[in-house]
């Protein structure tokens, strides 16, 4: 139980003082989109870092960050400790990017990390609402051209066998810009990991990065793309 509380307390306290880190970038008066965005995200990996170390919790990355921008990776999920896994292996390769989150995720508890730190959120339940999140995409990717665009297609966590169906946005995203798709496994029941975490001998995670993928075939070549993963020598 004490060690439920502390790691919930620990990720509560580090997350309110980012809040404040994030705003101070969010709210700049002169500072445009992309130093905006860079040194939005390079805060978000400063933080995951942190929460990954404090877990005592080590990522392993089989393949490789495309060194090309613009991009969309297409992530499996199934924990909250996804996000900070995967920008833990961002921060390696020194990436800018953005999240994609359910409107939702604003308006929770939690929502202030989401809407100061750079995530676009979408109103998946509003046809107005949509059609503003994908003009705020076109847009934003118009104006900061290092940027990247991370998303679960799945839409929320799935904690079932291989995974769920994918909801048709991730593949819209990428083929409305003209993103190329970059296929992220995370080889892990993530939301086990955390569970017992933290850990007095270093927990390993493997996650998998693949060759692009088409987005008018995703869940099919994902699919394959995780099956050959699976498959593969840890």
């Amino acid at each position: 139980m004490l060690k439920t509380l502390g790691k919930y307390i620990f990720m509560i306290e580090l997350g309110y003082k980012y809040i404040n880190i994030f705003k101070k970038t969010f709210f700049h008066p002169f500072i445009s989109q992309k130093p905006a965005y860079t040194q939005l995200s390079h805060d978000r990996q400063t933080y995951s870092n942190s929460v990954l170390e404090f877990l005592n919790i080590e990522v392993k990355l089989i393949g490789e960050l495309p060194k090309k921008d613009k991009m969309l990776y297409a992530i499996n999920h199934r924990s909250l400790l996804d996000i900070i896994v995967m920008e833990h292996i961002f921060s390696l390769g020194h990436k800018t990017g953005a999240w994609i989150a359910k409107e939702e995720l604003f308006n929770a508890f939690y929502g202030d990390f989401f809407k100061f730190s750079g995530c676009i959120s979408v109103d998946l339940e509003s046809g107005k609402g949509l059609l503003s999140f994908f003009k705020k995409i076109k847009s934003t990717l118009s104006k900061v051209d290092n940027l990247n665009i991370y998303i679960f297609p799945e839409g929320e966590r799935y904690s079932g066998e291989g995974l769920g169906k994918f909801q048709n946005g991730a593949s819209k995203i990428a083929k409305a810009n003209h993103l190329d798709v970059v296929p992220v496994f995370i080889n892990e029941p993530l939301e086990v990991v955390f569970k017992n975490a933290p850990y007095k001998e270093k927990k390993v995670v493997h996650v998998h990065i693949g060759n692009f993928i088409n987005p008018d075939n995703l869940e099919n070549e994902y699919t394959e793309f995780m099956n050959s993963a699976k498959g593969a020598k840890k």
